[in-house]
Formats: C-alpha cells, structure tokens, sequence
C-alpha cells in the first residue's frame, strides 16, 4: 500500500480549507496555521517544481509517477496530496497513481454554487463556467507555476473519485452546517479518534472567516494573479439568488445524475 492522501476536489468546493483543518489539526496549534506554510503537511500535485523538465502535456504526464513516487519521502507516516485532477488516466498513465495512494478524501459541492464561485474567481462569465463544468475533456492548462489539470466534467470528476478503493466523500455544506460530524469523519478516516476540545479547536481555527482574514493581511501564494481574492463568501445557496432560472436547469439538466445521488436534487 502506498503512503499518498488524495485531497481531491473540482475547484472552489473546499480543498483548501480542508487543508487548513488538518494542519490545525495535525500540530493541536493554539493560533490559525499560517496559510503560507499549507505544504508543511500536504503537497500540491500540479506545483510545476516537481516537474522539472518536462516540455508539454505528455512529457507531464509520463512523469506522472515518478513525481508520485517522489512526494511518499515528504513524510515518514501518511503523505496529503491536494489534486483537482479527475482519478482517470491519459495516454494509459493515471492521473493519480494507484500504487502510491492509501485512500482519498473528496470533497463534493453543489454544482451550481461552483459555477458562481469559479466565475467570479476565473473573471469569466458563468454561462461560459456552466459549460466547462460539463465538458468530458475540461481542464485547467499550465502556467509557470503548474502543469496541466484533467478535471474532466463535473459529473465524470465526482463518479471517477467514488470507484476509487478507500475514499471518503465529505460535502462542502456538510462542513459548514455540520462542521464537528464532517470533520470528525475525516480525522477518523485517518484513523484517528479525536477529543472534541481538539476537533472544535481545529475547526474553529481554519473557519473560512479566519482563512479570509489572514489572506487579506498576508496574501496567498496559491491565489492567481488574475484573482482578487482566494476566499471570498464561503456560503451555500448562493446560487438561488444569482443564477438565471435557464442556467440553474442547464446545470441540472447536465448533472442530475450526480447531483441526486449527493442530495442536491430530489
């Protein structure tokens, strides 16, 4: 068996603060993990560092492995790995090696508050967000400081991360409504049976209010250029009141399937 943790998530569903919960967690730190040091306990999958000297895609992908086989020294014990890669495979190489991975944690939100989230983060308009979320080949391309991302559709992201053995999916609204069961189903994914002083403490520790306000003192590398913010509401629903009635049965229409089985549809 291998060492790796997938954090695994299309984006703007809640990767990040996961993160953040389990460097709280993990060091019982009395004041917020700073957000410049996230990969003291979880690495980035993409960081184009790893993959000193590939030339394009495929170069990418066929060091795919190696770079995996690499970040199981990060740590003596388990290793997270933060992917918004699909758990599919290109050119025959999987996207997220199976015989360096102990299990995954995903992390699934409603669609259509992603489509809200990822425009305005993207600065792009969300009927053009609407259909990369249900393009089959969708992807995030490179730049000089990441290689390339497959995340496929949204719908294909959240099937492909389920067939994988020992995942354990967590919602984003779960983890706010129901923050001590959902992230304490997590901490026991990892084996771990947490006191709940601890868990509250972690929880309350990588709140989203607490994430944005550290990144407005301090900044945040992973946050693009084009980006003004990283973390902005960090609310569910918020796509009732944004969405036009035709984008919101476009989105169902798209992904009902998925979005049934996860409790978003009736």
């Amino acid at each position: 068996m291998g060492k790796l943790v997938w954090l695994a998530s299309y984006p703007k569903s809640g990767n990040t603060w996961l993160r953040a919960f389990l460097h709280n967690y993990i060091t019982n730190a009395t004041a917020p993990h700073s957000l410049k040091a996230l990969t003291d306990f979880s690495a980035v999958e993409c960081a184009a560092a790893f993959f000193e000297g590939a030339t394009g895609p495929r170069d990418v992908q066929r060091m795919r492995p190696i770079v995996h086989n690499r970040l199981m020294s990060f740590h003596d014990d388990l290793v997270f790995v933060k992917t918004h890669n699909a758990n599919l495979a290109i050119d025959g190489v999987a996207l997220c090696t199976p015989a360096v991975t102990a299990g995954a944690i995903v992390v699934v939100r409603d669609p259509r508050d992603i489509a809200v989230s990822y425009a305005r983060y993207l600065g792009k308009p969300i009927d053009e967000v609407i259909g990369f979320l249900a393009h089959p080949r969708a992807a995030n391309e490179a730049t000089a400081l990441q290689v390339f991302e497959y995340l496929s559709s949204w719908s294909a992201h959240v099937e492909s991360w389920l067939s994988a053995p020992r995942t354990l999916v967590v919602r984003y609204e779960d983890m706010l409504e129901k923050p001590t069961k959902s992230f304490g189903s997590v901490a026991r994914f990892l084996g771990v049976t947490p006191s709940r002083e601890r868990l509250e403490k972690a929880i309350r520790l990588s709140s989203f209010r607490v994430l944005r306000e550290q990144e407005k003192r301090k900044g945040f590398s992973e946050r693009p250029a084009w980006a003004e913010k990283f973390f902005r509401e960090g609310k569910a629903g918020q796509w009732r009141k944004i969405l036009t009635t035709e984008q919101r049965a476009r989105i169902e229409r798209d992904h009902g399937d998925q979005m049934r089985r996860h409790g978003y549809l009736s």
